[in-house]
């Protein structure tokens, strides 16, 4: 893969969320960047490197056998019991509307999965620079990044650990000290607020930005230990940052160091990739570009005419375009229906396998948008490796949110663009690498 930042060298720049939204199960990847010369086009390249797919489906493995260790043991425990759907947040059990009604949580709880995150980027924050390897997210809009000392944030012997920001060693640190908290459904994750300055590719320079220091990640579980990420970095509206907070990408825009308001994405499927700020590159796509009014300028949320795949058929619903979910999420009991069409069948975890003998034959997956079909062949539905196919559907049900996500299953079919600036996501053809 290849993160690309479009626009100008920084000179000076200025400050850069409510609810962080989503993350249906995600499929594990690594980014190692490093820098690349800038070239006469204005790109500024970092290379991003993808864990193969046995890697992923092994992640997927050690996860149901743990599921399955604690569904044996909640028989007898009922304290572990009660544990239960916490530990598999997302997975054995979900949250249901009533219940976040019931407790009050329907505006800060955070449907959020980033345990096996397909994407990654790096940047830097602080004077002298702190590296961190994060998840680039347009379902959130925070920036939060472990701090020294924080609990539930890795270990050494797990991927090298976490890399941790010190604030201490930071000479354009200064403090805010404001709460950061977000109620996952599987716990809590907290924090506090403080201002520096984050640079993206060495040469977008964001200063005064407030993001949050992560002291107790215990709310993202296992996934997070495990997961070869340090933080998020939320592209979404400024609407959905907790603490008032400005995103990364908005103080960008306000302090003159990217070009246009416009960001895009290109996923690599099993190849080369890029995530462009400040433009959209169009050698990496060909024909028109589909643009599509955001339906609420909060989340990257479309009107949807239709999705279908096989005999089902949902009629008009809506969906987000989410670059920090792996999977194609939808209504449980819709998934349920099209999994069943298909042959696929539930685990413990709540995601589906099917036959590796059944992919030649499964269906397109065709979500209808402004009129226009957009297809993800059947073949790329599965995650496939040691003999074992993930089917890249789950169910998900989002209190007063979403009905589908468009996570990057979607989104390497396609050339995505977000403008920001005219509230609109753009979608082309991708040239091949």
């Amino acid at each position: 893969q290849f993160l690309t930042i479009l626009g100008r060298k920084s000179t000076t720049t200025k400050t850069p969320t409510s609810i962080m939204l989503f993350k249906a199960i995600a499929l594990s990847a690594a980014l190692l960047a490093s820098s690349a010369a800038a070239e006469d086009d204005g790109l500024i390249r970092m290379k991003l490197s993808k864990v193969p797919d046995h890697e992923i489906v092994a992640q997927h493995l050690k996860a149901e056998n743990e599921a399955l260790k604690l569904a044996l043991e909640s028989k007898s425990n009922p304290t572990i019991k009660t544990a239960v759907s916490t530990a598999l947040r997302g997975y054995a059990e979900q949250v249901t509307d009533s219940e976040l009604l019931a407790s009050g949580k329907t505006e800060n709880v955070i449907i959020k999965d980033y345990s096996n995150a397909q994407y990654f980027g790096t940047l830097k924050i602080g004077t002298p620079p702190q590296e961190f390897t994060v998840i680039f997210d347009t379902g959130s809009s925070n920036l939060w990044v472990p701090k020294v000392d924080c609990q539930n944030c890795g270990y050494w012997f797990i991927n090298g650990g976490k890399d941790k920001y010190d604030n201490g060693k930071s000479s354009s640190y200064t403090a805010d000290g404001s709460d950061f908290h977000i109620q996952y459904g599987s716990g809590d994750v907290k924090g506090y607020f403080s201002v520096d300055s984050v640079t993206l590719a060495d040469d977008i320079s964001v200063t005064g930005q407030k993001f949050a220091e992560v002291s107790d990640a215990g709310g993202l579980g296992v996934g997070y230990v495990m997961g070869k990420f340090d933080g998020i970095m939320g592209l979404g509206f400024d609407g959905l940052a907790l603490g008032g907070a400005k995103t990364v990408f908005k103080n960008a825009v306000d302090q003159g160091v990217v070009s246009q308001p416009v960001f895009a994405f290109q996923m690599g499927n099993n190849a080369d990739g890029e995530l462009t700020f400040g433009g959209y590159d169009d050698s990496k796509f060909t024909g028109d570009i589909t643009w599509v009014n955001l339906a609420e300028p909060k989340y990257w949320l479309i009107d949807l005419d239709n999705v279908q795949v096989g005999s089902y058929s949902s009629g008009k619903t809506n969906g987000i375009v989410d670059s920090g979910t792996s999977l194609i999420t939808g209504p449980s009991a819709e998934i349920r229906k099209i999994a069943s069409s298909v042959g696929a069948s539930a685990n413990l975890l709540g995601q589906y396998t099917i036959d590796c003998a059944l992919v030649p034959n499964l269906p397109d997956l065709e979500f209808t948008i402004n009129g226009k079909p957009f297809k993800v062949p059947g073949k790329d539905l599965v995650i496939q490796a040691q003999g074992m196919c993930l089917f890249a559907l789950m169910g998900m049900d989002i209190p007063t949110g979403p009905k589908w996500i468009l996570g990057d299953v979607f989104m390497r079919q396609y050339y995505t663009i977000f403008d920001y600036g005219q509230e609109r996501v753009g979608f082309a053809t991708p040239i091949s690498s």
